[in-house]
């Protein structure tokens, strides 16, 4: 049975010692997650979080605001903050999972154990690539056919992509228009993780997560690109699990 709250996926587990939520990339849901249990033990509770806009919040208006993203994001899994956790995120998700780690503090909430974050330029790095959210529909659909991670017939259906296109926008008008504000370093340790072959987040761009903390840091490189988390499953899960041993 499937908790509901609208903003996290939570399969009750007697067991579960710790939570991973999972921050989902542009235009994924928590679907993107599905298998991610399979990777970590039965302690570990994979948490995938649900943003509007998408799979069964799909009626739901999308955010295009970091900020109003963040505290109510923020405000939604608060009550599934009492076991010791940790956030994931890849691309968008990084900066949501950040900014959510910099609210909890902020509201004087518990705090992430670990920070784990991949495919996204550290927050105060201003990405090189020119904003794609203001293109029109048709470049728009080509630059997001460039990123990889969609399949050709997703991205050759009409009909579907007329219905993701919203969502997938928004999502990216977030990452484009997103400003970062000066904070402390978090306590947290971060890891971070990259695709060798991504143009977009380098391993120079990414390498500055590092002043984000005043823990631990560790910055590693798989093969693949952008959608490495695809391509590389198995090696990220584990090297993820690696990274909370310590903490289970």
């Amino acid at each position: 049975m499937i908790a509901m709250n609208p903003w996290v996926r939570i399969v009750p587990k007697p067991e579960a010692r710790f939570r991973l939520f999972c921050f989902p990339y542009s235009g994924a849901g928590a679907l993107a997650f599905r298998t991610w249990q399979n990777g970590f033990p039965a302690e570990v509770d994979v948490c995938p979080v649900q943003l509007p806009g998408r799979e069964n919040r799909f009626r739901e208006a999308p955010f295009t605001h970091m900020n109003a993203l963040v505290g109510a994001l923020t405000e939604g899994i608060m009550p599934h903050l009492d076991l010791p956790f940790a956030f994931y995120g890849h691309s968008l998700g990084s900066l949501v999972a950040f900014e959510v780690a910099q609210k909890l503090r902020t509201w004087g909430a518990r705090q992430p154990v670990h920070l784990l974050v991949s495919g996204c330029h550290a927050p105060q790095t201003q990405p090189k690539a020119p904003p794609l959210y203001q293109l029109n529909d048709k470049d728009f659909i080509a630059a997001v056919a460039r990123f990889g991670g969609t399949s050709k017939e997703v991205l050759q259906n009409k009909e579907l992509m007329n219905l993701v296109l919203p969502t997938l926008r928004a999502d990216l008008t977030i990452y484009d228009t997103y400003t970062y504000t000066d904070a402390p370093a978090l306590d947290c340790p971060i890891s971070v993780y990259g695709g060798l072959q991504d143009t977009r987040a380098t391993q120079e761009t990414m390498a500055t997560w590092q002043q984000q903390t005043r823990s631990a840091f560790a910055l590693r490189m798989f093969p693949g690109g952008h959608f490495f988390l695809q391509t590389a499953q198995d090696s990220l899960l584990a090297t993820m699990k690696q990274a909370l041993l310590p903490h289970l």
